[in-house]
């Protein structure tokens, strides 16, 4: 999840969903945020307060998160500037390969359920087309930045580090944390903390009441962000970032030129090879879970 959350077009919310973690990971932020939690913790009850709370789970994820955004920020970074096509291609598989996957987990599809899945395809579609915008770098831009990019990073298909750089924050964030620059990183986690809790209260009635018409919305997000993570694309315009860096704000997803003096193009063919390897993953992992899945349902397991 996190390594997907460093990307600017892929969310850590398909990673939940194709890690089969998502609902428990709502589940368990929205905890956070109800009384049965806070009523303890605001008396310094705080063993009472981590009973009610799936705390280990958590902060497993939580730690995660962070030490892949701290070891891979610069290396994705780099390959972001370098290796584009690759990075793109890679997460292009895992992301086509989550939509097939999750949309399986909806037995029998309606009319309305395909509507549903329709909005999110939409949604999302226009979304990953808008343009980036030029935005200060107060203290309460930066919290408001984080609240919303952190709604954005648990949907599935719509990347908080895309929302970041549509904010204009994206490079501003990913410096930072290159840097150890504290206070940055410090109101976009607080406006990040804030806003998960906020929007898992909505997202765990949404699952607990409409539990099919959710997975289909979500399925058409994930699906509408395809047009994101196509891999080759051209700049139809940029601005330049505080280093002199280009960062594009408008692009065209292209098809790539497939031969080159008479031979096939070997970046096309590295990235078919990463697309499919990002297809398996998902593909192996969903395997890993169903005959997990099947283990644990043996008796005496």
């Amino acid at each position: 999840m996190g390594a997907a959350d460093v990307v600017p077009g892929v969310s850590g919310g398909t990673m939940a969903f194709i890690l089969g973690i998502y609902e428990e990971l709502i589940d368990a932020i929205r905890m956070v945020g109800r009384p049965q939690f806070l009523r303890p913790l605001s008396r310094l009850r705080i063993a009472e307060a981590l009973a009610v709370l799936n705390w280990k789970f958590l902060l497993s994820v939580a730690a995660g998160i962070g030490l892949a955004i701290l070891t891979l920020a610069q290396l994705l970074e780099w390959l972001l500037v370098n290796r584009p096509v690759f990075v793109w291609s890679f997460f292009f598989g895992l992301v086509l390969a989550s939509v097939i996957t999750v949309a399986k987990r909806i037995a029998r599809w309606s009319v309305p359920l395909v509507l549903s899945l329709l909005a999110g395809l939409v949604f999302a579609y226009i979304l990953v087309g808008l343009v980036p915008l030029q935005t200060p770098d107060a203290w309460w831009f930066l919290f408001f930045s984080g609240a919303v990019a952190i709604c954005a990073m648990i949907l599935p298909g719509i990347s908080g580090a895309f929302v970041l750089l549509l904010l204009g924050k994206y490079q501003y964030i990913l410096g930072a944390v290159n840097q150890r620059d504290i206070a940055p990183v410090f109101w976009v986690g607080l406006g990040a903390s804030i806003g998960i809790v906020t929007f898992a209260q909505f997202l765990g009635w949404l699952f607990r009441n409409y539990h099919d018409l959710t997975v289909a919305m979500l399925t058409g997000l994930m699906l509408g962000s395809l047009r994101k993570v196509w891999p080759w694309k051209v700049d139809l315009a940029w601005v330049l970032d505080r280093h002199g860096a280009r960062l594009p704000t408008v692009q065209r997803n292209i098809l790539p030129d497939l031969v080159d003096n008479g031979s096939v193009r070997m970046e096309v063919v590295a990235a078919i090879l990463l697309a499919t390897a990002g297809f398996a993953v998902v593909v192996l992992l969903e395997w890993w879970a169903s005959r997990k899945g099947k283990e644990d349902l043996r008796p005496g397991t």
